[in-house]
């Protein structure tokens, strides 16, 4: 009987998490589909065939931003956030306060406000409706996150692993590569899929830095919500959901093998 718990736990979240797309993947294919119908009068493929021949080309090249988007964005928050995140959980220092204060402002302070007034400056500095522009202005919500996780994950690590290597006789690099990043890798696995999908999914600091002319696939998804076609609208959300799931699924799946530190 017990071992039957995990199993149903298993497929009681996979239930939860498929049921919210079951809608979506109805009107992906469905041609006719009429209030008080259940089910689509009328089923077809016309949508999934706009995608592949109108639109294909434009929903690929939001899908190639979107991506290159989230990566750069979650290479750059983890460059700054892991080194930030250690000196907030293994160090105490004058102007610790502010400097938590620092990095919690960005979420506190509405989005519009902080994209409106970057937009200020970015035109100034030559980065609005730039690729680098939108990165930056996706940090200001993924590298919070990303500082915090790692500030947790460093909260519970004991520097006394590195001392013991460098003891024996092990370079900077060594201890680094061999003691330290081991450890923390789950963490900063974490700490990159949330910046990868906090990024992936930033809809207004993008169309208002990016200009419209940094095309992503939330901005033609809102686009086509707005046309009517819920058929199109739909199977271009699914597209827009399936990279992310996957990562959330490798991202777990790599998790569950150790705990958040990597230790037993």
């Amino acid at each position: 009987m017990t071992r039957w718990r995990p199993k149903a736990l298993a497929a009681g979240i996979i239930l939860s998490v498929a049921v919210p797309f079951l809608p979506l993947v109805l009107w992906s294919l469905s041609e006719r589909w009429f209030f008080p119908g259940l089910w689509p009068q009328q089923w077809g493929l016309r949508a999934w065939q706009h995608l592949l021949d109108a639109a294909g080309g434009q929903i690929a090249s939001g899908l190639a931003h979107s991506t290159a988007l989230a990566a750069a964005t979650a290479a750059v928050s983890l460059v700054v956030g892991v080194p930030a995140g250690r000196a907030l959980g293994l160090y105490a220092f004058r102007g610790k306060a502010l400097a938590v204060l620092l990095v919690v402002l960005p979420l506190i302070v509405p989005p519009l406000s902080v994209a409106m007034g970057l937009h200020l400056w970015f035109i100034r500095l030559g980065l609005a409706e730039t690729f680098a522009g939108v990165v930056l202005v996706h940090l200001t919500v993924c590298l919070p996150y990303t500082v915090f996780v790692m500030w947790g994950v460093f909260a519970n690590y004991d520097p006394d692993f590195e001392a013991q290597a460098r003891c024996l006789g092990a370079s900077a690099l060594a201890v680094a590569w061999r003691v330290t990043l081991p450890l923390v890798w789950p963490g900063i696995l974490v700490a990159g899929l949330f910046s990868f999908l906090l990024s992936w999914s930033q809809y207004l600091s993008t169309l208002i830095i990016g200009g419209g002319r940094v095309l992503t696939l939330p901005i033609l998804l809102f686009a086509l919500m707005g046309s009517g076609d819920r058929p199109v609208a739909a199977a271009v959300s699914l597209v827009f959901v399936a990279p992310a799931l996957l990562v959330l699924l490798v991202s777990a799946r790599h998790l569950g093998r150790g705990g958040l530190m990597g230790v037993r």
